[in-house]
């Protein structure tokens, strides 16, 4: 039988390499700036076109390489950062595995210009595929000049899975935000077809945080600092009230080094601990300094998880350094003055007031102060009851209207909702109902979804959205990536009836909202819709206008906690039970729960 294994080809084995390596246009972004940091450049300038897709370029002013190191960088497992095993425990730099190179080259046509600082002429690469197509002197600037075009131009399936312009300039930002607050004291430009993004100055990591994130960070921001003989730990906090209800504010950096770790986000998470609203994210950048040996990162080729020696230790400090900034900057809640926190006191005063007598003044409720309220008990009662009496003829008697509806939920008995009951909240949360078979709870926040979520399905379909003007038109101030996902949807929002327009750099102008909307907090609801709107993008795959169906209905809806009047109460209920799926809200939630008559009598029982 004749021999069936052999080595692959190299041009496949990079192709290989850069299915784990090179994701998409931001990766291959990444792996570029990290060598250009590695090479000591002082000033990086990243240029991209199609979102990357047709262009993306990387100059430094770096060391550059000379003619053979050029054309060895091309090679897979040719690097300059280690030469043994026990190198890789004292890793101070970014790369280190030499494939990145290799297999950008694989999949993109790729155009290098690299030249050291002492050689008057450089070198130029010319590669397509992993072949070279060209090699020749050039006169270049010192430093090094990578040009990637047509990413992805020989693995069609690869390029047809990547997301829209919008979303991977998300992500093309992202990295570049990364990158950038790990290594204020380098220069970054980043150029977006003509227009220029970023230009970034070397600077402090403060100065650098309001440079990329804006003015508004330079009120919010606490310095966060701790030491041990171990590891040290530096950075900001956010404040509380600045915090968000999406992700991708938080940066962690080992040794400058970005990575995601949940264990170390949950120290962060636990040090604001009764501090954030439920469902928000703080705002941090922290750095841990570390030895090396402690540390490792070659756990994945993205290099964005480490593991630590001990990394109960480093939860503990970090934990204790996020706590003590909180202290240290007031970033708790004001102490209510209003309020008696003299109790202790209280307690122990020297007028003989005994402890059992200061609670029943204070705690005791109104039954047991006036146990007189008893007696006529029923009198609380009186005039709930709508049973004809001999006084009040049967035709008199208001008529009973009787609303039915059939789901999978109820298709075994049909449930009846008497009309004239009176309906009331619980907690600010539950619309409290009686049926025919019991006791109907509604969960408001979930019913109003589902109401908007098939009323802007309406709309759409028939193409009759309607706005309605803002009395004090808005202007809102994006991120980068944000500004060009509300470009890349703006139609979508003209449908459901919002009125943006371009304001200036990165800001949009609000000048109406669909109608039916409640008017006041445009500012509010349009950031809370993208912001959800990206929640639904990296969690579900929906079609972009479900997508903003979804999220309009998500973010627009009253929230638990509002308080209801009677007619609203009978009005949500109504369109609830109206929809063509009242049982849940869009996102699988449901919408109401019967307990039924002969559960609430096993209570009693």
């Amino acid at each position: 039988m004749p021999d069936i294994i052999q080595l692959l080809p190299d041009a496949i084995a990079n192709q290989i390499a850069a299915g784990e390596v090179v994701q998409r246009p931001a990766s291959a972004i990444k792996e570029l700036m990290e060598n250009a940091i590695d090479a000591g450049a002082r000033n990086i300038r990243l240029i991209v076109k199609d979102a990357g897709k047709t262009l993306l370029q990387v100059i430094d002013d770096g060391m550059g390489m000379t003619e053979t190191d050029a054309r060895m960088s091309l090679e897979r497992h040719a690097t300059s950062k280690i030469r043994r095993a026990e190198d890789l425990f004292t890793l101070h730099t970014m790369g280190f595995r030499g494939e990145a190179l290799a297999s950008i080259a694989a999949v993109a046509q790729m155009e290098m210009k690299t030249r050291m600082g002492d050689q008057e002429l450089g070198t130029l690469l010319v590669v397509e595929g992993s072949e070279v197509k060209r090699q020749e002197p050039v006169a270049c600037e010192k430093g090094t000049s990578i040009c990637v075009k047509n990413l992805f131009f020989n693995i069609p399936a690869r390029r047809n899975f990547l997301k829209s312009n919008a979303v991977e300039m998300r992500h093309i930002i992202d990295e570049f935000q990364r990158l950038a607050l790990a290594n204020p004291d380098i220069g970054f430009m980043l150029q977006q077809a003509d227009e220029l993004v970023y230009d970034l100055a070397a600077a402090k990591i403060g100065q650098r945080i309001v440079n990329l994130f804006g003015k508004t960070y330079q009120a919010q921001l606490a310095t966060c600092q701790e030491e041990t003989d171990q590891l040290k730990v530096s950075g900001y906090v956010g404040k509380p009230d600045f915090a968000r209800k999406t992700r991708g504010e938080q940066f962690l950096f080992v040794n400058r080094r970005f990575i995601r770790s949940n264990y170390l986000h949950h120290a962060v998470m636990s040090a604001f601990e009764g501090l954030l609203p439920d469902g928000s994210f703080p705002f941090y950048v922290l750095f841990i300094e570390i030895d090396p040996r402690h540390i490792d990162v070659n756990v994945h080729p993205t290099k964005t998880e480490i593991k630590f020696i001990d990394e109960r230790a480093v939860y503990a400090v970090v934990r204790a350094a996020v706590r003590q900034a909180i202290g240290s900057h007031n970033l708790t809640p004001a102490i209510d003055f209003d309020a008696d926190v003299n109790l202790i006191a209280k307690l122990n005063n020297a007028a003989g007031e005994t402890r059992e007598a200061y609670f029943d003044e204070r705690f005791s409720t109104a039954l047991h102060k006036h146990p007189n309220n008893t007696d006529n008990w029923e009198k609380l009662f009186e005039g709930l009851e709508r049973t004809p009496t001999p006084s009040r003829p049967v035709e008199d008697t208001p008529p009973v209207h009787t609303l039915r509806f059939e789901s999978a939920m109820n298709q075994a008995s049909t449930t009846s909702v008497v009309e004239d009951k009176p309906l009331f909240q619980l907690h600010g949360r539950y619309i409290v109902k009686q049926v025919k078979s019991g006791m109907m709870i509604i969960d408001q926040q979930a019913a109003h979804e589902r109401v908007l979520f098939e009323k802007f399905v309406s709309q759409v379909k028939n193409k009759t959205a309607q706005s309605q003007q803002s009395l004090f038109p808005q202007a809102i101030t994006f991120s980068p990536s944000d500004f060009a996902l509300v470009l890349e949807i703006h139609q979508e929002l003209m449908a459901f009836g919002f009125r943006v327009e371009v304001f200036g750099k990165n800001t949009m102008v609000v000048n109406g909202i669909p109608a039916g909307v409640k008017p006041g907090n445009e500012r509010e609801l349009f950031e809370g819709l993208i912001e959800q709107f990206k929640i639904n993008q990296d969690e579900l795959v929906l079609p972009l206008q479900e997508n903003l169906m979804r999220s309009l209905a998500r973010r627009a809806a009253i929230r638990s906690g509002q308080t209801l009047e009677q007619a609203e109460m009978r009005s949500l209920t109504e369109n609830l039970f109206a929809c063509t799926t009242p049982n849940y809200a869009p996102d699988g939630r449901p919408t109401f729960f019967i307990l039924e008559l002969n559960k609430i009598e096993s209570y009693f029982r």
